[in-house]
């Protein structure tokens, strides 16, 4: 449920905050007050597409936050522990900051996250229904998904079938690029079978290059080294030098003396570990010079291994680790070919298989849609009868089939309706009114808004085109929704406005120079103003005044 909606310098909106209380909310108000704004705000929060353009004049940004309560055990959890994020008390707030440049930063629960992910998320809790909703009933292309979300097993199916589809395609596709490049795919074998053979036959290992260039780089020194061991050596244990010696007379010298006081004792032990580090180090400098040797085979083995690496590295990446790693990719693509190249039945059978398999689970779901078809022409009939639409006949039609799969199966349908009785049926695009669209959209949706589980539910005045007992039906089945859901609702028939639980009145005004909008939550008697002035106009009398009290009384009544 939507609990708080803080807007900051978006559109004509300064900073507004609202406070959204459980079932039904409305909000009225002049046209052009504002009402669309707010619709469009909450769009934008749940991920919606956006731009600069929203940002009020002289702002750098525009600042959207919503503060929702969410149910244990929804689609909102799975997806927030999917992404990591927590969620305490089962408080959710989404934040989205627009900035002029372009750049949107989206948060969760404080956390950082992408437009897709705020989106993904937003989706499980706000569903937005306005005169769109209109289009998408107008677009047949999207009237099978509306059946397979009346029944959740079609869903749990298609997932399925979708996994095997795509299973399907893949190896569909990478035959069919088999066959239409066969001169390619040789060549690509043969380039892959050199490389390998190439940097398998090279036989790398991590670190060896810096090895053969500490190597080459002594070798290349071996002068120089030998000629300072040498020096060092003469000068520690020399015959016309021989600091050992000389040090270790010191050292004997100091060591009659150290057991006089305690500061001759530290000079002997200084010069007697002098002492002993130097014989260490006269012991190794003398191993080094043992060990030095000019081997000229051994450089030229070095050049010439340096120089295969280079080459490597020219072709195939700037590093050991990376010629390696791109030999593990071309390997595992080499053996993909060579199995697919000595198995091209093999991959013929696999496509078929694949294609048996993803054909077999769309015939099941086309039989699970046909009978979930029937069901909802059953239940949208009788929500039709509750909107003054009881001669109605509404059709669920499927198209004659290609026998080609596509991602949603084989089945294509469309939505087919009769208005009144002795006319021809007809596609629902082309036969119906704005105001039959409302009342078929309001039916669908009261059918749905127990399933989705999505927990706020916001209706952009889906009640155009519809007045007198008609309206009365669509507050009805409004009011309806609500018991199962949040609802939002943006309307202009004061049908509507008198079952809201809630009422909040919109109006735009002029401070400063700058046109900002401002949102009031009514009490009973503004609620009576406001419902007769949207009876009668600007000329509210006591009539209307009278029959705006009656239309609550009877609103509070019914519930």
């Amino acid at each position: 449920m939507l609990q708080e909606l803080m807007i900051r310098d978006f559109a004509i909106i300064e900073q507004l905050t609202v406070d959204f209380g459980t079932n039904m909310t409305v909000l009225t108000g002049e046209t052009g007050a504002g009402k669309s704004i707010i619709i469009d705000a909450l769009g934008l929060l749940a991920g919606g597409r956006g731009s600069s353009d929203f940002i009020r004049k002289g702002a750098n940004k525009s600042l959207l936050q919503g503060q929702f309560t969410i149910p244990k055990a929804t689609r909102t959890y799975e997806l927030l522990d999917e992404f990591g994020i927590e969620c305490e008390d089962d408080v959710l707030i989404l934040q989205r900051d627009i900035y002029r440049s372009g750049k949107n930063v989206c948060r969760i629960n404080g956390v950082l996250v992408n437009l897709g992910t705020l989106r993904q998320v937003g989706q499980t809790l706000i569903d937005i229904h306005g005169q769109n909703e209109h289009q998408e009933l107008m677009d047949p292309e999207r009237h099978l998904a509306l059946v397979d979300n009346y029944q959740p097993e079609i869903l749990a199916k298609l997932t399925q079938y979708q996994a095997l589809y795509a299973n399907y395609r893949r190896l569909s596709q990478a035959l069919e690029q088999r066959e239409k490049n066969a001169h390619e795919w040789a060549q690509r074998l043969d380039m892959l079978q050199f490389q390998v053979n190439e940097i398998s036959e090279a036989q790398l290992h991590e670190g060896e290059e810096e090895e053969l260039q500490e190597q080459k780089h002594q070798l290349d020194n071996y002068q120089t080294i030998h000629h300072a061991l040498e020096m060092s050596y003469q000068a520690l244990n020399g015959e016309e030098l021989d600091v050992m010696s000389v040090l270790g007379n010191v050292m004997s010298e100091l060591e009659d003396v150290a057991e006089f006081n305690s500061e001759l004792a530290a000079i002997y032990e200084k010069v007697s570990d002098a002492f002993y580090n130097l014989q260490d180090a006269a012991h190794e400098v003398s191993g080094q010079l043992s060990d030095l040797e000019w081997d000229e085979e051994l450089l030229n083995s070095i050049e010439a291994r340096l120089e295969t690496i280079h080459q490597l590295k020219r072709k195939y990446g700037d590093s050991i680790e990376m010629i390696l790693a791109y030999y593990d990719k071309i390997k595992h693509e080499l053996e993909t070919m060579q199995q697919s190249d000595e198995n091209l039945e093999q991959q013929v059978e696999q496509v078929k298989e694949a294609h048996a398999k993803a054909k077999e689970l769309a015939l099941e779901i086309s039989e699970l849609r046909k009978q979930t078809a029937k069901r909802l022409e059953n239940e949208i009939h009788q929500q039709l009868s509750a909107l003054y639409m009881d001669k109605a006949v509404f059709e669920v039609r499927f198209l004659p089939e290609n026998g080609q799969l596509t991602e949603t199966g084989l089945d294509r349908v469309e939505f087919y309706i009769q208005t009144n009785p002795g006319e021809e049926m007809g596609a629902l695009a082309k036969i119906a009114s704005g105001g039959e669209l409302s009342r078929i959209m309001l039916a669908l949706k009261t059918i749905f808004a127990q399933n989705k589980g999505v927990t706020s539910i916001i209706f952009d005045e889906v009640d155009t085109g519809v007045s007198g007992r008609v309206a009365q039906a669509i507050a009805e089945k409004i009011s309806q929704i609500a018991t199962n859901s949040q609802v939002l609702c943006i309307t202009h028939l004061p049908q509507v406005a008198a079952v809201a639980d809630h009422h909040y009145f919109i109006a735009k005004h002029v401070a400063n120079g700058r046109t900002e909008t401002s949102l009031t939550i009514l009490n009973d008697k503004e609620r009576i103003e406001e419902l007769a002035r949207m009876l009668s106009g600007s000329s509210i009398t006591t009539l209307t005044l009278e029959h705006a009290e009656e239309l609550l009384k009877m609103a509070k009544a019914s519930k």
